[in-house]
């Protein structure tokens, strides 16, 4: 009753309603927010409690059972950006799908406070969001469930939950063979072509949302996403949905082929489900209010990719810093035999740039004495044994650098360690202030909405 009229419900207004003795309300309070159905919000400028989305499943639930849609809850079958899926089952023993819509886990920040969200409805937070998306997935579905599309059928709805019927099908991103690609190619794009031909765009249609039968026939699902034909947009969602379809088949099947419908050869209108969805409850406004914050989200969405584009691009501009900021040294004769002596002893046989050119200058030097002194003497001494041979390098071959002695070796170590904690501490510290922006923003928006005292999510 309180969130009718605030985001955040005040301690006495909570006390006031529950009309309990002193003190018997907090202890109530104190076990739902205990339970997580409820949560206090922080940095406000009175006590007060928010519903959470435990709480609201709760309240779902609770209205499934009093109607007998729903008995018993199952395991969770998939999970989504915006939604989490379960199994559940009625009295009967007649297992159905639950789906939940969560559209306020993408972000917090998609509900601005570019305008009074609370004031006569115009629009809501994250929950109400959640509850357009249940309604609007509702009503599409039965619609075209009415008109002999391959949709789930609807059974029950309660805030911003949905009861569908269970089918026996896999999602089409799992499904790695098709005995018929060009088959299953062409009954999808039928499929989009009849539901424009009903005047309906999917918006979302991809491996993600298609479930595909043992026999082969397609299930459509997740209607969150559609709009009308009339929708200044249409185009561009026809063709992207006809797009994905063509892309996945030629990634997956290796099939591709060169007839795809076309909006404005192939799509003329015969039926209105998009003013049958409007009659049956989901009217245009909330279909405006829906739109706008999924466009609100995407664009969040780009501004955190563009967030980690530059996080990364700071990382390497570090990484070359500090690539370049080691010094080149010219080695003394001392730190040569030193490097000699260590090869030796851990076996390595291949051979530094500074002893090749040596080796090579020692050659010549002994083909010209060959030359002007006759016969060779051999002296044994000079003979070096197998491990202890450089072998030459071939002809073209890149140079290798020379090796670093232990203290160098220990120091390049060190700096990449130092480096690598000091990339890690900034990414952590670029996170905290982003999150701290996201917690500032949400409880400004939760305090002015609670002062306003208008609206609600129910």
């Amino acid at each position: 009753m309180g969130s009718k009229n605030h985001e955040v419900v005040p301690t006495a207004l909570i006390a006031q309603i529950a009309q309990l003795r002193h003190g018997g309300s907090h202890k109530l309070v104190g076990d739902l927010a205990k339970n997580k159905l409820i949560a206090r919000v922080q940095n406000a400028k009175y006590d007060g409690y928010r519903l959470t989305y435990g709480g609201y499943d709760y309240l779902a639930l609770k209205t499934f059972v009093k109607r007998g849609s729903v008995y018993s809850v199952g395991n969770q079958i998939g999970v989504g950006k915006e939604s989490d899926i379960y199994i559940v089952a009625d009295e009967d023993e007649n297992q159905y799908v639950l789906k939940l819509q969560r559209l306020g886990r993408v972000s917090f920040r998609t509900i601005k406070s570019k305008r009074d969200y609370l004031q006569k409805r115009k629009s809501a937070s994250w929950m109400y969001m959640s509850r357009l998306a249940a309604m609007k997935e509702f009503a599409f579905m039965k619609v075209l469930h009415e008109n002999g599309f391959p949709v789930p059928t609807p059974i029950d709805i309660s805030r911003h939950c949905v009861v569908m019927e269970l089918i026996d099908a896999f999602p089409l991103r799992q499904v790695d063979e098709v005995a018929d690609p060009g088959k299953l190619y062409s009954d999808l794009m039928s499929l989009i072509v009849r539901l424009a031909q009903y005047g309906l765009i999917h918006g979302d249609f991809n491996e993600f949302n298609i479930l595909i039968k043992p026999n082969g026939d397609p299930i459509l699902i997740d209607f969150p996403q559609m709009v009308s034909t009339s929708h200044h947009n249409a185009e561009f969602y026809f063709n992207r949905d006809v797009e994905c379809i063509r892309v996945f088949f030629k990634r997956r099947f290796g099939y591709e082929s060169v007839l795809y419908p076309k909006f404005k050869l192939d799509v003329n209108r015969e039926f209105d489900l998009d003013v049958q969805v409007a009659a049956s409850g989901f009217s245009k406004s909330m279909q405006k209010e829906l739109e706008e914050y999924q466009e609100e989200v995407k664009n969040e969405e780009n501004d955190d990719d563009d967030d980690n584009d530059s996080i990364d691009e700071d990382d390497e501009n570090e990484e070359d810093e500090q690539q370049s900021d080691i010094p080149s040294k010219t080695m003394t004769e001392e730190e040569k035999t030193q490097i000699r002596l260590l090869n030796l002893r851990l076996g390595n046989t291949e051979s530094t740039d500074s002893e090749s050119s040596e080796e090579a200058e020692e050659e010549e030097s002994g083909d010209d004495s060959e030359e002007d002194d006759g016969p060779m003497v051999l002296n044994n001494r000079e003979f070096k044994a197998y491990r202890d041979v450089k072998p030459t390098a071939p002809a073209g071959a890149s140079r290798r650098k020379a090796p670093l002695n232990e203290e160098s070796i220990k120091e390049r170590v060190s700096r990449s360690l130092r480096s690598r904690a000091n990339r890690e501490n900034y990414r952590q510290s670029v996170r905290r202030n982003q999150t701290k922006g996201r917690g500032k923003r949400r409880d400004n928006e939760v305090i002015k909405a609670s002062r306003s005292g208008s609206g609600g999510i129910f």
